[in-house]
């Protein structure tokens, strides 16, 4: 298979698709591997490095599109990528379709197979595509809700851990899933005081084990969380429904009961974000202020620590994107129930449940378009 790595183009996005360890697994296995020149740069990966991996080196991203049976990438295409897409062709990549109307209608036209890394799920409900990058979200979001909790920087002007003598700032975390957990770890290191709520008391119960003495966990509901917003100085929102919009568990009448300067991160922003008053922000301009509470809503936050982020992404993707180049993506979700769920829109038919239900489109059973006829 032609495989191509494109260069990501989305503001401040300096992750690539594939490291090149990665385009060396490739060639081992036969496969032709085009990647855009500079691509891996923001990542720390020069050109010289995946020509030795055995890579050709292309000017122009539509060069690459042009050439390439398998995009891989690290995040949804933008309106410039859209005429590059080719009928037929296989997009490997976090689409996030449930947040954005427009993408989902024009991969539909593009009639590309669009196959997601954050729906490629196990059968224990793991997500395995998305599980690395919400790791380095998780562990980012205490460390950017420090920061921006500073005065000049339009926050509270208090220190997450404290000091002696002076109370540490009380961290509410929304979730506790892989981000949750990353982000509790990380908060609870710093010093500060971390509430976790989760709506599975086996889940907080785990935590409750695992966790240090500045962790409590708690349930969560609309009563609780409207208790806690109130001594909250720090709120991470990290509420993820696979495939689907995250559920607003802050709404925006709840913004007059919290303090002056507190810090909202909604992790979940690139999933349509569970704090209602959240929208997609860049790390150009990362917050702005409603009602006096700082909005941190980076859809990309990864995209700022890329070579961490690059490395454990291509650790985690690479061995089902070399199972769709080997059998082709047909057979490779046929043969593995984790890769059929990553299908999301197919040759213009949308084919997973959260996406319908997001816009209201018809959905085709995913076992119809994997039948050869179907062409």
């Amino acid at each position: 298979m032609i495989i191509g790595v494109p260069k990501e183009i989305k503001n401040n996005e300096n992750r690539v698709g594939l490291t090149p360890a990665g385009a060396a697994e490739f060639r081992k296995a036969g496969h032709t591997v085009y990647v855009q020149s500079t691509a891996g740069e923001g990542s720390g990966f020069s050109d010289a490095e995946y020509e030795q991996a055995g890579a050709t080196l292309l000017p122009t991203i539509g060069d690459v599109y042009a050439q390439a049976e398998m995009i891989v990438k690290v995040k949804e295409p933008i309106a410039e990528e859209y005429p590059l897409i080719k009928e037929g062709q296989l997009l490997f990549t976090y689409f996030h379709f449930a947040s954005s109307e427009e993408l989902t209608h024009a991969m539909i036209e593009r009639k590309a197979t669009c196959l997601a890394y954050e729906t490629v799920e196990r059968q224990d409900r793991s997500l395995p595509l998305l599980v690395p990058m919400s790791e380095v979200a998780g562990r980012m979001a205490p460390q950017e809700g420090a920061k921006y909790l500073e005065k000049p920087l339009k926050g509270r002007g208090i220190l997450l851990g404290g000091v002696p003598g002076v109370r540490p700032a009380h961290v509410l975390i929304l979730g506790g899933g892989v981000v949750g957990t990353n982000a509790a770890k990380v908060a609870a290191g710093f010093g500060a005081q971390v509430t976790i709520m989760d709506i599975s008391l086996n889940r907080l119960r785990e935590l409750d084990d695992i966790m240090p003495k500045n962790v409590v966990t708690e349930y969560s509901n609309e009563y609780n969380i409207r208790t806690a917003i109130k001594t909250a100085d720090l709120i991470i929102g990290a509420v993820l429904i696979p495939g689907a919009k995250a559920p607003h568990l802050i709404t925006r009448d709840m913004l007059k009961d919290m303090k002056p300067g507190t810090v909202l991160v909604d992790v979940a922003v690139d999933q349509g974000g569970c704090i209602e008053t959240c929208k997609p922000t860049t790390h150009e301009n990362p917050t702005f202020i409603i009602d006096d509470v700082v909005h941190y809503c980076v859809a990309n936050m990864p995209g700022a620590v890329p070579y961490t982020s690059t490395l454990a992404l291509t650790n985690a993707t690479l061995p089902y994107a070399i199972k769709l180049a080997n059998l082709g993506w047909r057979e490779a979700c046929l043969r593995d129930e984790a890769l059929r769920l990553g299908l999301n829109v197919v040759n213009g038919e949308v084919v997973y449940k959260g996406v319908a239900e997001a816009w209201n489109l018809p959905m085709t059973n995913v076992n119809k378009v994997l039948q050869p006829a179907h062409v």
